[in-house]
């Protein structure tokens, strides 16, 4: 397959998957519950935190995360008090449990009251090709208050050779301008082009068939050899075929 060919076939893929229809099955249907620029982004940082595993109980598990946050996610993280906090009680998601699930949220209002927000952290630290480097240093501003040791492993760092495959997605849903109702594109200081695609088994897998792909883990090094193969596909948006290769992974078992 010539590349021109690689292109045409994984545009066509692209068109299919990045339709609106696409949100039905996909946890970015909860932060789409939303209009409240905070609300999406929180609602779509907790849901990505715990986007690993089956989808439909990915996908459960963040409407009751909505659902103890009052549906509110935003006002709950700055406003609420600690007795509010024993309504969390309870919540578990795989390794992601109610005491991980109350440090997030400690640790969301803490970025939102110094940093106003997620979204400046990146605007900071994002480099011109990519950004990997912010999202190490969103780790560190995220728990620089006091927290359990146990909570930082979910949120990964790319300079310890993470993937970041939920941040990368996260960062996809708030950045990528899609024209077709799926990502968001609110965070409009930052450009699609310095995305990476959210790298995970269905992805890589695909991505290897179709010799985009050579390095076997999942790490922060294959991204970059995805980032540099999708870049030279479409420099301007690459994570576009995330679309295509979850998609063929997924759906179409490639």
């Amino acid at each position: 397959m010539t590349q021109k060919e690689l292109r045409d076939f994984l545009d066509s893929k692209v068109s299919q998957y990045n339709h609106p229809r696409f949100i039905e099955s996909d946890p970015i249907q909860i932060p789409h519950l939303f209009t409240k620029k905070e609300d999406i982004e929180i609602a779509g940082f907790l849901t990505a935190t715990i986007a690993w595993g089956n989808r439909k109980s990915i996908i459960k598990n963040a409407y009751r995360m909505m659902q103890m946050l009052d549906n509110s996610p935003y006002d709950f993280v700055m406003n609420h008090q600690e007795f509010d906090l024993q309504n969390l009680e309870g919540f578990v998601h795989r390794t992601f449990n109610n005491k991980d699930f109350i440090q997030f949220i400690k640790s969301l209002q803490h970025i939102y009251t110094k940093y106003n927000g997620l979204e400046p952290i990146f605007n900071i630290y994002a480099k011109s090709n990519s950004l990997q480097f912010a999202i190490s240093k969103l780790k560190q501003h995220f728990f620089e208050t006091p927290h359990l040791q146990r909570t930082q492993k979910h949120i990964s760092d790319p300079l310890k050779n993470s993937a970041a495959k939920r941040i990368n997605m996260f960062l996809r849903w708030m950045i990528r301008q899609d024209n077709c109702g799926v990502d968001f594109g609110i965070w409009q200081n930052l450009s699609p082009a310095q995305l990476s695609c959210p790298l995970d088994v269905h992805s890589g897998n695909v991505a290897r068939k179709l010799g985009l792909l050579n390095r076997k883990q999942n790490d922060a090094k294959a991204l970059l050899e995805l980032d540099i193969a999708l870049r030279q596909l479409d420099s301007n948006d690459p994570v576009k075929y995330d679309f295509a290769l979850f998609g063929l992974g997924v759906f179409e078992s490639f």
